[in-house]
């Protein structure tokens, strides 16, 4: 399960705003590399939206099947905000939900076979 849990205003590069959709995964426990402690944590993403603004204020706390994983992507630089060091990073997290793309092969299936 994963829960909105807020809204950002985006710009694309016509200069067109949107709004993309904050999401959060459930808790997950993780052992720390450096210390061999335990701590909980949850992973974060966004995704693009048709909404607008009053819609999205209205579904934050909404939950709904799916999950956050982390896929391999082509290296990009990110600034970190509390340094502003410039770091490479090959990863980041997305939303996925296995139900749609199941329920999407089944059609495509069914229609294949008439």
């Amino acid at each position: 399960m994963v829960t909105i849990k807020d809204f950002k205003k985006r710009e694309t590069k016509t200069g067109e705003e949107f709004f993309v959709l904050v999401l959060q995964s459930g808790i997950t426990p993780v052992k720390s590399k450096e210390t061999g402690r335990m701590y909980f944590t949850s992973k974060t993403c966004t995704v693009p939206s048709t909404f607008d603004e009053e819609t999205c204020q209205q579904i934050v706390g909404q939950e709904f099947p799916g999950e956050i994983v982390k896929i391999k992507v082509e290296p990009y630089e990110y600034a970190l905000p509390e340094t502003g060091e410039i770091i490479t990073l090959d990863t980041r997290w997305e939303y996925q939900d296995t139900t749609l793309e199941t329920a999407s092969l089944n059609i495509v299936e069914e229609e294949e076979v008439m």
